[in-house]
Parts: structure tokens; C-alpha cells; sequence
């Protein structure tokens, strides 16, 4: 069995005091007046995030919150696997493995880690573990090809076996809404279910029921989407490490990469939390090729049969049902709010926690 290591986040000053040496002597863009967002992420609004990031944000005190919570690294198919696990004081807790994206990391699960092991009297309670994708953050970069979602999936189920958990669920937000399903797929005698924020589909647009607003309004969401904010998803998919020369060497280019995801709704320290992580431990090329490798690999093509949630949040990708019932043949729930985005661990923490809370119980 694979050593299974106590790990700590400490950041040598040295690194902090170069970041904030690099964010002093930005070379700024310049930009069509007025354009606003249509060419990008505007240089005003970077600027003002600059400004916080020099003169207001603290990365030491999220340092420390994420150090509340015990850590340990391994290595799981040569590769270093970075996570947190977070024992409820419940003896019958369900295990959780939960799964971020990008351009995110373990931080966005901080606002639901207490209200998910420590909930009041008599509801279920979950053991947690939550990993660092492989290539980013404090997994570090990855050192070979393939890191793909369903090779991701297999990974986790590994790690969760090495833990000593028989029975588990499954959660994800953004790629982790592709892992998790796949994970059931992979040790489906393990996943008593798996609950995402997305279901991502395969649609050719001649499927479309002209007829249906649902799916008139789903895909229009998308189409926009598409010709608006998914830039990162074409060159990812094809050239990443083409900008992460840049972005490797300027943390104002990253941020304002990454605010192609992160615009609107989400706490400043947050985001720049995230990329933080990013940034420090030098996880910029390799956490921008799950892109390519998502791309480059074959998985199974029937549909998933471990059963599924959905909570679907108002300003993120909009699934369509009878697609998504084509990929996935066990839906037992699915939820949409009227509020929310993209990062609902941290926009509607309590909101989330009942769907999960809510669809395990059902399952346990």
C-alpha cells in the first residue's frame, strides 16, 4: 500500500513577498474604450481586484482555515494526490468524496465542511474527503499524459480504498460533476450515488424540440455561453501551454484568465483564494490540460447507471432532462433554484448542503 502522509500548507514568506513584488510593476493592456467585457476580462476591473490583492487580501488567514482540517498526500498511479478528510464525531457518518474544477480548488468546499460532518440531531452526517484534482494545487503538477476524467475517477476510487471506506457517495462541481458520475461507473459496488451541479450533454441542435421553451431556453443559455465566456475551453482543449508561459509568470494575467469563470456573484477573497492556489504551487500549465486530456481520451460510451442528483443553480449551465436521461439511467432527483451560480458550495452553501443532505438519505 502506498505511504499515506500528514501534510501542511506553509507557504514560505519568500513566495508571498515575490507575488506582491509582481504585482507592483504590472504592465497593463490597454483596450477599446467602452468595450466593457466584450473583448475580456476589462483592465479597470483588474485593476480594482489588483488593488485588493496588494493592499487587503490575506492569504495567511486562508492559509490557516484550510489548516483546520487534517490533510494528507499519496500517490496513486505515480501520480502525488493532495486531500483533506474530515472525520464527522458521528460514528454512522456516510463517506463523501468531493470533487472541484477548474479554475477552482479544495477551497471551494470550505463553506459546507462544518454543516456536512457536524449537522444538528438526527440528521445524516458524511465523512468527507476532498482531494486536489491531479495537476492542481497541492496535488502539484502532473508529470505525465492522461490525467483524463475517467482515469481521475479510477484514481479516486483507489484513494477512497486505501482509506478503508467500502461504501461511499459521490459529489462534484464543474469537472467534478463528470467525475463523480464516472466514478460510480468505476467502482459501482462502492458509489452509493453521486450528486453533481451540472449535467453536461452531447447535443446535436437537429434533437431539439422546437416546440419545448425548456429547451429553447437551455440551449440558447448555452449557444451564448459558447460565443461569450468559453475561450478558455477552446484553447485549453488545444494549445495550453501556449498561455501558460504567461500566466505562469504574471499572477494579474491569471487572474484575469480565470475571471473568464469567475465574474459576478462570488467574494473577491474567495476567488482569489482559488487563485492563489493556483499561483503558489505552480499548477497553472498542468491544471489547464484536463482540458486537452478530456479531449484526447475514449471512456465508456452507455449510459451511467449509479443513481444521480442534480441541484442545478440559476446561472450555470442549464441541463436538459431528456438528454441528460440519456447519458445517465438512473436520475432519482433533480432540484433547480432561482438563485445561485456556477459555485454553489459558496454562493448558496445551505441550499446545497439540504440537496445533498436530502439525496443521501434517500440512498443511505
Amino acid at each position: 500500500m502506498n505511504e499515506i502522509k500528514p501534510y501542511r500548507i506553509d507557504v514560505p514568506q519568500a513566495e508571498l513577498d515575490d507575488l506582491r513584488e509582481r504585482l507592483e510593476r504590472v504592465r497593463w493592456a490597454d483596450e477599446v474604450e467602452g468595450a466593457g467585457w466584450d473583448y475580456g476580462s476589462p483592465v479597470d476591473e483588474l485593476k480594482s481586484q489588483v488593488d485588493y490583492w496588494k493592499s487587503s487580501y490575506d492569504w495567511r488567514i486562508w492559509e490557516a482555515r484550510l489548516n483546520e482540517y487534517p490533510q494528507f498526500t499519496t500517490t496513486i498511479d505515480g501520480q502525488n494526490i493532495h486531500f483533506l478528510q474530515v472525520k464527522s464525531p458521528q460514528a454512522d457518518a456516510l463517506p463523501l468524496i468531493l470533487t472541484h474544477g477548474w479554475p477552482g480548488s479544495v477551497a471551494e468546499f470550505l463553506d459546507i465542511i462544518e454543516p456536512l460532518t457536524d449537522p444538528v440531531e438526527g440528521d445524516l452526517a458524511f465523512d468527507l474527503v476532498i482531494p486536489s484534482l491531479p495537476g492542481f494545487g497541492f496535488s502539484g503538477p502532473t508529470s505525465s499524459r492522461g490525467w483524463s476524467p475517467h482515469r481521475i475517477a479510477a484514481a479516486w476510487a483507489e484513494l477512497m480504498r486505501m482509506l478503508g471506506y467500502e461504501r461511499y457517495g459521490a459529489v462534484g462541481n464543474d469537472w467534478g460533476s463528470d467525475i463523480a458520475p464516472e466514478l460510480g461507473r468505476v467502482a459501482p459496488a462502492a458509489v452509493v450515488g453521486a450528486h453533481v451541479t451540472q449535467i453536461f450533454s452531447n447535443i446535436d441542435p437537429a434533437e431539439l424540440d422546437p416546440n419545448s421553451p425548456e429547451e429553447r431556453a437551455a440551449i440558447e443559455g448555452l449557444e451564448w455561453f459558447q460565443q461569450n465566456m468559453d475561450a478558455y475551453d477552446y484553447l485549453q482543449s488545444q494549445q495550453p501551454q501556449s498561455l501558460a508561459h504567461a500566466l505562469t509568470d504574471s499572477p494579474a494575467g491569471l487572474l484575469g484568465w480565470h475571471n473568464l469563470i469567475y465574474r459576478g456573484g462570488l467574494d473577491l477573497d474567495f476567488v482569489l483564494t482559488n487563485v492563489m492556489i493556483h499561483w503558489l504551487t505552480r499548477t497553472v500549465a498542468s491544471a489547464m490540460r484536463i482540458y486537452y486530456e478530456n479531449g484526447k481520451s475514449t471512456r465508456p460510451t452507455e449510459p451511467t447507471t449509479v443513481p444521480l442528483g442534480l441541484a442545478q443553480f440559476r446561472d450555470d449551465t442549464q441541463a436538459i432532462r431528456r438528454f441528460a436521461e440519456r447519458d445517465h439511467a438512473n436520475i432519482v432527483s433533480w432540484n433547480v433554484y432561482d438563485t445561485g451560480g456556477h459555485f454553489a458550495a459558496h454562493q448558496e452553501p445551505d441550499l446545497l448542503v439540504n440537496d445533498l443532505r436530502t439525496f443521501f438519505t434517500q440512498l443511505d
